[in-house]
């Protein structure tokens, strides 16, 4: 597994971590034995970065990661956590006396003292325009309650704000082969400010692994039924916010360029995974596993060799050619 540095907690991390979200089975049921050998199997595949937050599960999946590394103290295990959607996001709920509030519950349920990373969990834009929320979190690094702070952004926009911010550690963004708009700014501005970028849906909730049909349908109670049109939060975190039709023919456009370029033996899941990271100014991608299976497939992609530019090429023309026009200027 190869290393990246986390921005500026300065931290070495496994360029594929592992995101939690369904652990807190907000994707459908997941046990708690399964959960925990999930993390287990990701663990021993060389992963070192665990991203969750307060919400997953109403705190299930922080609870779950809490107990993991108490059995297990010397894994040596980065972890990332979110706060800021335990209230309705507007400015007035982003102060410190919230901040100290949620943090203390997040770290009774990863049973620590410190925190290694919080992230606001996707806030609203004058958020991350706002001085008063960066003194709270400098306040928070000087009381010891975590150790770094970063931003998960749902737009361009949002992360260049953050990154512009002396003490920002990280910025949390979507960035896949069906996303590329990140590409152009963020990431150069990322690496010349020395914040580590963590991507998140690298797999566009699961359209990339090229398993999915127009016939294909999910759980009541996962995102990928519910929130197609952006009712529960914002749309461009189910499928990257692409239509699922089209999505469907764009990840068989990607499955032959999988298979075209790097040959039968590499997964989309695989190859999708190890383009995300090999991008310079990411520190680690974070796909979603449900079972050990896939925890491991996916560590794998962490000592891929380099893509190269003709992959990249074909990425960015089925990108143009079924994608730009509807989402570019979205996000």
């Amino acid at each position: 597994m190869e290393r990246g540095v986390l921005g500026r907690t300065g931290r070495l991390v496994s360029v594929v971590g592992l995101g939690t979200w369904q652990l807190g089975a907000d994707w459908g049921e997941v046990s708690e034995d399964d959960a925990r050998a999930v993390l287990d199997a990701s663990a021993e595949s060389g992963v070192t970065f665990f991203d969750t937050a307060d919400v997953y599960g109403d705190g299930r999946s922080e609870e779950i990661i809490g107990s993991y590394l108490a059995d297990n103290p010397g894994a040596g295990i980065t972890v990332a956590t979110k706060m800021g959607r335990r209230a309705p996001q507007v400015p007035e709920s982003y102060t410190l006396a919230n901040f100290r509030e949620w943090i203390d519950r997040s770290r009774r349920n990863l049973r620590t003292d410190r925190l290694d990373l919080v992230q606001l969990h996707c806030p609203p834009s004058s958020v991350v325009d706002d001085d008063q929320v960066y003194d709270a979190l400098d306040t928070l690094v000087a009381e010891g309650a975590i150790a770094a702070y970063g931003v998960s952004v749902e737009t361009v926009d949002e992360a260049l704000a953050a990154i512009a911010r002396p003490g920002t550690a990280t910025v949390q963004i979507i960035l896949n082969p069906f996303r590329l708009k990140p590409l152009d700014e963020v990431l150069p501005a990322a690496s010349e400010a020395g914040v580590g970028i963590i991507a998140r849906v690298p797999l566009a909730s699961g359209l990339l692994t090229g398993k999915y049909t127009r016939e294909t349908t999910f759980a009541e109670n996962d995102h990928r039924s519910f929130n197609r049109d952006g009712s529960a939060f914002d749309v461009g975190e189910t499928f990257s916010g692409v239509d699922f039709e089209t999505g469907i023919t764009a990840a068989g456009e990607f499955t032959a360029l999988v298979h075209d370029v790097l040959g039968p033996d590499v997964s989309p899941a695989q190859a999708a995974i190890a383009w995300i990271w090999q991008q310079p100014g990411v520190s680690t991608v974070i796909p979603g596993a449900r079972n050990v299976v896939q925890a491991r497939a996916n560590a794998e992609a962490g000592s891929a060799e380099v893509l190269g530019p003709l992959f990249t090429s074909g990425i960015r023309e089925i990108y143009d050619r079924y994608l730009r026009e509807s989402i570019h200027a979205r996000w």
